[in-house]
C-alpha cells in the first residue's frame, strides 16, 4: 500500500511504502461499528442511579377509594405511571455497560478504518511534525499553511510542545501511536500521521 507523503505546505510530494495489513485490509462495515460500538461502552462510566418504586419517598396511602370516583384505580403515588414515580427499570451504578471485544477483531477493526481512510484519500503522511514552542497560535498557523482544520495528529512519541499546542483548538487532537482509538479515527477529516509512526502502526496491527 502506498500513502501520501505531503510536505509543510500540504502538497504531496512522494509516496511511502505501507503494510497491506495494516493500511491495505478490505473495509469491513460491519466489524467497524462492533468495534466502535464496545470502545464507546467501554468508556461509560456508570454512575448513573435512578429509584424504582421502592425507593421513591412517598406515602403508602391509598389516594383515593377503589370504587364510585370515577377515576383509574390506584394504589400507591410511587406508581411508574405517575409523576414522581419510581422508574420501572432503573439504572444503578453498578450496572455493566461493557462489551467484549476480542483483541484480533479489534485490531482487524483498526487496520480497516485505516485503510479505508488511506483510499479516500483521508491520510497522509509527514516526516516529522512539530512546532517550536507550547504556542496555539503557531499550531494554528502551521495547519492552516497545510489546508488543514478538522484533524487527528499521530506521532511516534507525544511532544509537550504539540501537545500543549493543540488543547484549546476545538477541531485539533494529538495522540500517540496507543492513544489512536477508533473514534477518534472515524470523527476527524483528516488524519495526518508521522513517517515514524506509520512504522509503529505496523508494528501494532499488521
Amino acid at each position: 500500500m502506498e500513502l501520501k507523503l505531503i510536505n509543510d505546505q500540504g502538497q504531496p510530494t512522494a509516496s511511502v511504502s505501507a503494510s497491506d495489513a495494516a493500511f491495505g485490509r478490505e473495509y469491513n462495515e460491519a466489524l467497524v461499528h462492533q468495534v466502535v460500538t464496545a470502545f464507546l461502552a467501554n468508556a461509560r462510566a456508570g454512575t448513573r442511579a435512578q429509584k424504582d418504586r421502592g425507593a421513591v419517598k412517598h406515602s403508602t396511602k391509598k389516594p383515593w377509594r377503589q370504587k364510585g370516583t370515577g377515576r383509574a384505580r390506584a394504589g400507591m403515588t410511587s406508581s411508574p405511571l405517575w409523576r414522581g414515580g419510581g422508574r420501572i427499570f432503573p439504572n444503578f451504578p453498578d450496572e455493566n455497560l461493557s462489551h467484549k471485544l476480542n483483541r484480533k477483531m479489534f485490531r482487524a477493526g483498526v487496520s480497516s478504518i485505516l485503510s479505508q481512510l488511506a483510499r479516500e484519500g483521508r491520510l497522509a503522511v509527514v516526516d516529522r511534525f512539530t512546532v517550536d514552542g507550547p504556542k496555539t497560535k503557531l499550531l494554528a498557523q502551521k495547519l492552516k499553511g497545510m489546508g488543514l482544520e478538522d484533524v487527528l495528529i499521530i506521532t511516534d512519541a507525544l511532544d509537550d510542545n504539540l501537545r500543549l499546542s493543540s488543547r484549546n483548538l476545538a477541531n485539533v487532537r494529538v495522540v500517540d501511536v496507543r492513544g489512536a482509538d477508533p473514534v477518534s479515527l472515524v470523527r476527524y477529516a483528516t488524519v495526518l500521521v508521522t513517517r515514524n509512526a506509520v512504522t509503529k502502526i505496523e508494528e501494532m496491527f499488521a
